[in-house]
């Protein structure tokens, strides 16, 4: 069975890391510090087998040299994105063993938007989304058009419901006072934000989250409400002809909210 854990880096990230407790082994994704990854390795006892990248950016990338400089390990990471130390570059559709565990294959998903090559990891029925979807948000706009990040998000969207969704950062309390602004009426939201409430005063990861619950719940990925549609118009200040012009309002009101 493959167990999945969150490691806390810098103020908000999540490096993931993919455990195959039989063997002692653990394969990472998006190691933007070695520090506490290291800690995590020897507290448990564990070998490092792999590294998975979805994009290039300093803080899912900047523990990588550290963590190979005495280790003969793969990282595999976007073919369209400049980054030095990937040993395999990975595009849609590519299918590899998990390194150290030939129980379970990756398969990459191309998500762009955030950045001009994203990609995401579907191992099993869990995807490593990276900054493409957050729990009720995504990404920002970094390289990437609305029409281009929608589409990604809607390609998350098309998986089962049932798969989980494992983003690199713990953004959902704001997320949901946004979501809460755009679409109040919607009682799955209003519910769902007790549950987060509870999670984080526990101090507690609300990561991961499912397709079910972000199609309920995620505005981005409800951009067919005819409740965000006329608040995302009364921002935008005219009418919107489809669902990708909502989302470009939607992202642009993101970004000024606070």
């Amino acid at each position: 069975m493959l167990e999945i854990t969150p490691i806390p880096a810098f103020e908000d990230n999540y490096i993931w890391a993919l455990i195959n407790r039989a063997a002692g082994t653990a394969v990472l994704v998006d190691p933007g510090d070695a520090r506490p990854v290291e800690a995590f390795l020897a507290a448990h006892s564990l070998s490092l087998t792999g590294i998975l990248i979805t994009h290039h950016h300093g803080d899912h990338i900047g523990g990588i040299a550290a963590l190979r400089a005495d280790r003969a390990i793969p990282v595999f990471g976007p073919a369209n994105e400049s980054i030095a130390s990937l040993t395999d570059r990975l595009r849609d559709s590519d299918k590899r063993q998990l390194p150290g565990n030939t129980t379970y294959a990756v398969s990459v998903l191309e998500v762009p938007g955030h950045t001009a090559g994203h990609i995401a990891y579907r191992v099993d029925e869990h995807l490593f989304c990276g900054d493409t979807l957050f729990v009720m948000g995504c990404g920002r706009l970094f390289e990437g058009t609305p029409a281009q990040l929608y589409a990604s998000l809607q390609r998350i969207a098309s998986l089962p419901a049932h798969t989980q969704l494992f983003c690199a950062h713990e953004y959902t309390l704001s997320n949901l006072k946004f979501a809460l602004t755009v679409e109040p009426s919607n009682e799955a939201l209003q519910a769902r934000a007790f549950k987060v409430a509870s999670l984080r005063e526990s101090g507690l990861p609300t990561v991961p989250t499912t397709v079910a619950e972000e199609l309920e719940t995620n505005p981005y990925l409800r951009c067919h409400s005819a409740e965000i549609r006329a608040n995302a118009e009364q921002f935008a200040g005219s009418s919107l002809a489809n669902e990708v012009e909502v989302f470009a309002a939607l992202r642009r009101w993101k970004n000024e909210f606070r």
